[in-house]
């Protein structure tokens, strides 16, 4: 394939799927040059390196999820914006691998503060209104909610659900009732 039409957008994308079907670990430049067929050299001036392009990764998939997760969380409230938002976040990880892993890169200040991370914690922190939580509660659910959600979905992807007879949707329904459950027992009086 030619040069022409290269842009960081398209490397970031091929990045993306790259990612998805061999993992993020093995997401290079010079990979990524192999699947346009072209050299090196040539993507440089699209992408300062390795990290560089997985960092543009990083910020396609929270764009991409915040996306997701604002369309499903569209007027619902309350145990349905909850489990509106997990089921959106769950069904992106089984579907994109590479670009979940991605989304969980460590990111500096800077490129985190302007990145789609913004609107997630924006969206959480919405469902939880819902609960009517007030500080230090809220930052608590948030970070709870999310460590929930990645331990789940990231332990359910490295088959460490596959062992028992109980269906791991079933265990992720009792997952989303018991986090409802706590959340309102936890509102504010």
């Amino acid at each position: 394939m030619a040069r022409a039409g290269l842009t960081p957008e398209r490397l970031t994308l091929a990045g993306a799927e790259l990612a998805d079907e061999v993992g993020l670990d093995q997401v290079t430049v010079s990979a990524l040059a192999r699947r346009f067929d072209v050299k090196v050299a040539s993507l440089y001036s699209h992408l300062k390196n390795s990290q560089d392009l997985k960092t543009r990764i990083a910020l396609f998939a929270l764009e991409e999820l915040a996306d997701r997760v604002a369309a499903a969380l569209a007027g619902r409230a309350g145990k349905d914006a909850l489990a509106a938002f997990g089921d959106a976040y769950r069904d992106y990880a089984r579907e994109y691998p590479g670009r979940y892993a991605a989304a969980q890169l460590r990111l500096d200040t800077e490129t985190a503060a302007a990145s789609a991370g913004v609107r997630h914690a924006r969206m959480t922190r919405a469902i939880l209104r819902g609960y009517d939580l007030t500080e230090p509660d809220q930052t608590h659910a948030v970070r709870m909610l999310g460590s929930v959600f990645h331990g789940y979905v990231s332990l359910e992807m490295a088959g460490g659900f596959s062992h028992t007879a109980v269906d791991s949707q079933q265990s992720w329904e009792w997952t989303l009732d018991s986090l409802d459950a706590l959340l309102r027992s936890q509102a504010s009086s």
